[in-house]
């Protein structure tokens, strides 16, 4: 039995992909199919074997989601210019005004390149609310009283079996190297 136990923490307690090592308090993505911008269904399942980053925004902010999403499109660029293959996922923390055509707007206007960047929507405020702690240990909170929502800045790095490796902050120096270093243990 104790060799089962020290056989499985080797196996919890081990790198993931080629050389970036999983933290131990990882938390991995739970299964979705959202829509994205296009209106089509998007999810973990088009994302299986391939290594994302993921941000947490929304069309209606008036602060911190334009120059995340900015920060986000120069991470594109440079991976791209790296010759890294990289998903990105940009999640609406507002899903009830975000349409799909909201976020293909806004996506547009910080030039993404929707080949392998989808904004996602198509849940309810309860889903979001939920889906962001248990998957990347993110808050996010819509207050009665407000249209801006309470959320996270970070840019989570998630390996090809949907376990968030990283994460760092995405809005204030983001720390472009050091991300695309983690994204090219995991080619």
């Amino acid at each position: 039995m104790m060799g089962l136990f020290f056989s499985l923490l080797l196996i919890v307690s081990g790198c993931g992909g080629n050389g970036l090592e999983v933290p131990s308090d990882a938390t991995t993505v739970e299964n979705f199919t959202f829509t994205n911008q296009n209106g089509e269904e998007y999810g973990l399942e088009q994302l299986k074997g391939k290594v994302w980053v993921a941000d947490f925004i929304f069309t209606n902010c008036d602060t911190v989601c334009p120059p995340l999403t900015a920060n986000m499109s120069k991470l594109q660029d440079m991976a791209k210019e790296k010759g890294l293959e990289v998903e990105f996922v940009s999640f609406s923390v507002d899903p009830e005004n975000d349409t799909p055509e909201k976020l293909l707007t806004f996506g547009e206007q910080f030039d993404a390149d929707f080949t392998n960047w989808n904004f996602l929507t198509g849940y309810s405020q309860s889903d979001i609310e939920a889906f962001a702690p248990k998957s990347f240990a993110a808050i996010v909170q819509k207050p009665k009283s407000d249209d801006q929502v309470i959320h996270g800045l970070r840019f989570y790095i998630v390996n090809q079996d949907g376990i968030v490796v990283s994460s760092y902050n995405g809005l204030e120096n983001p720390p472009y190297e050091q991300m695309l270093d983690d994204i090219s243990k995991l080619q």
